[in-house]
């Protein structure tokens, strides 16, 4: 059967706000948007590392001055649901979709201003590693717990 022939694979409806556990605001800027009036797609990828980290930071998880440890992205990905541009307030809605023994997936939503479904939702993985040798490294039982916390 040829790849035209072959019906197409029903797409996903975005995530509504109920199947996050946490929850950063963010702010978008004049320079988000590109050319066509809208952000322009490498920014969602942006806002997504900013959430986790920002998240990280407020739970006294990442120091990023005396921490011994960090987190690499290794993975990416992101769907886009609906148009977001400067001015929009954006809301991530943050999970954790699988914790392994030195790696977490991190899943986010973004909402734009009140709405219940995602603008756009994506996940990256991130590798604990350690800061000087970049080897990966067990992540801590704090963090673990923490991340728990928020596991969907």
């Amino acid at each position: 059967m040829e790849e035209q022939d072959r019906p197409a694979a029903k797409r996903q409806a975005p995530p509504r706000r109920a199947a996050f556990r946490a929850f950063v605001p963010l702010t978008t800027r004049w320079s988000d948007n590109d050319v066509y009036g809208h952000m322009n797609n490498v920014v969602h990828y942006q806002l997504f590392d900013t959430a986790v980290n920002s998240w990280l930071i407020a739970e006294g998880l990442l120091d990023l001055s005396q921490g011994e440890t960090i987190g690499l992205v290794v993975e990416t990905g992101c769907r886009y649901h609906r148009e977001m541009a400067f001015p929009d307030r954006v809301t991530a809605g943050i999970r954790v979709g699988r914790l392994g023994t030195s790696s977490i997936r991190y899943e986010i939503g973004l909402f734009r201003e009140d709405e219940e479904c995602a603008a756009a939702d994506g996940f990256f993985v991130h590798v604990a590693v350690d800061q000087t040798t970049r080897r990966p490294v067990a992540i801590s039982g704090t963090m673990r717990e923490k991340l728990q916390e928020i596991a969907g």
